[in-house]
């Protein structure tokens, strides 16, 4: 029996924590090295620059079928043997790409990039909630995840700087020994945690993530909100390199890039938006963040008369974005604790379908209206996500009101 106000002791040591954070942003790092290197993959294997998109793509359908075919594992298998198997593949799939001769290699290689390092970033995710206590969990669920964002916002800094010194395949070299540096504390510092299989078989497991999305209330709206919330900051992020390219600014790919790097605070902001949801106040924290995410067009949409105006406008879209995000996990990750993964999976599956949708037509709408309509299209879709959050919030109070009248 647990005294209210009494302080509970963590589950999750501190340098387990930091274990989690780290092996997740260094295997989703994996998935965007390749973003900043196109122009040489073009270059090296004569593939037209209209094409090489293709790479990613490859990536991305990687990421897709992760998801929905391989994260799900988690809930029926041991996780620590898990983790073990899909490094050792990840590792594979670097070294085919770094020793690529042909397209097909490539493609190939990025394929198992993009499939071993998703499936490893958000099995990492579904472990720690798993291995936290329920007290604890939206804070160690905050802290990986924070390492997931610091880990996707400094690949393209680590692939520009080591393809400058070593060229692309330095890139693919480097990870390789990283990841392979990352599995001896991975085997030693990973928990044992008591295994859920029972009786279900994969196909079970995967026909049951239908009946997951049909049930779980809180996974389709904290899914629906990851799906606009990405897409706002998808608007944002393909667009911006079309004003910054040019004139007057002319700021080459690594000086755009570097702007992503003032979102870094954003994974500061992460840790402690689990906490409040700990704290059980995920509804307010949920608030807060849309209403920065919507705000932060504002300051965004005054970047032709300041550049200090757009450094403030990202880091309210990113600490906006990621406190959502954390929270949003949070809340999911309460419940089910045997469906953690398939869980993380689904919310992901939002999350991906949001990125494709806010790239959609993005290019298109600063030919036809340039940087204002960019904004205005990323403000709105912030401000359908807020009143999504509204309708559903008032409605979800209105139950609670009627069943604790109906008591």
């Amino acid at each position: 029996m647990s005294i209210p106000g009494a302080v509970l002791a963590p589950q999750v040591s501190r340098g387990l924590m930091l274990l989690f954070a780290v092996a997740a942003g260094l295997s989703v790092a994996n998935v965007y090295y390749a973003q900043p290197l196109l122009d040489m993959l073009a270059r090296d294997f004569a593939i037209s620059r209209a094409a090489i998109g293709v790479v990613v793509t490859a990536t991305q359908v990687g990421c897709g079928l992760a998801l929905v075919f391989l994260v799900p594992l988690g809930d029926i298998v041991d996780r620590r043997r898990l983790m073990t198997m899909q490094l050792g593949l990840l590792v594979i799939a670097l070294a085919v790409v770094g020793t690529a001769r042909s397209p097909t290699a490539l493609l190939a290689g990025m394929l198992g990039v993009g499939l071993m390092g998703t499936a490893m970033t958000q099995g990492l995710i579904s472990y720690a909630a798993s291995a936290a206590a329920p007290h604890e969990r939206g804070h160690v669920v905050g802290a990986t995840q924070g390492g997931v964002f610091l880990g996707v916002l400094l690949a393209r800094v680590f692939a520009g700087g080591i393809s400058d010194l070593a060229g692309w395949r330095g890139v693919y070299v480097c990870s390789t020994l990283l990841m392979l540096g990352l599995a001896l504390p991975l085997r030693k510092g990973l928990p044992m945690l008591a295994s859920r299989r029972g009786h279900t078989s994969y196909m079970q497991l995967l026909v049951s993530m239908l009946t997951l999305l049909r049930d779980e209330h809180v996974l389709r709206i904290r899914g629906a909100l990851a799906l606009f919330m990405w897409a706002a900051f998808n608007i944002f992020w393909s667009a911006l390199v079309l004003p910054l390219g040019s004139p007057p600014y002319n700021f080459s790919h690594t000086a755009i890039g570097a702007f992503g790097l003032v979102g870094a605070i954003g994974a500061l902001a992460a840790a402690r938006a689990g906490r409040l949801a700990d704290r059980g106040f995920g509804e307010r924290t949920s608030a807060a963040a849309l209403l920065l995410l919507l705000l932060a067009w504002w300051p965004l949409s005054l970047m032709p008369w300041s550049l200090w105006m757009l450094v403030i406008g990202i880091l309210l879209l990113d600490m906006g974005g990621q406190a959502l995000h954390v929270t949003n996990q949070s809340l999911i990750l309460r419940s089910k604790p045997e469906a953690h993964s398939r869980l993380i999976g689904l919310y992901m599956l939002f999350y991906a379908a949001g990125s494709g949708l806010g790239a959609i037509g993005t290019t298109a709408t600063y030919a036809y209206a340039g940087w204002n309509g960019v904004c205005l299209l990323g403000a709105a879709v912030s401000l359908l996500a807020l009143l999504f959050w509204l309708a559903t919030f008032r409605i979800s109070f209105s139950s609670r009101h009627t069943a604790a009248t109906d008591k």
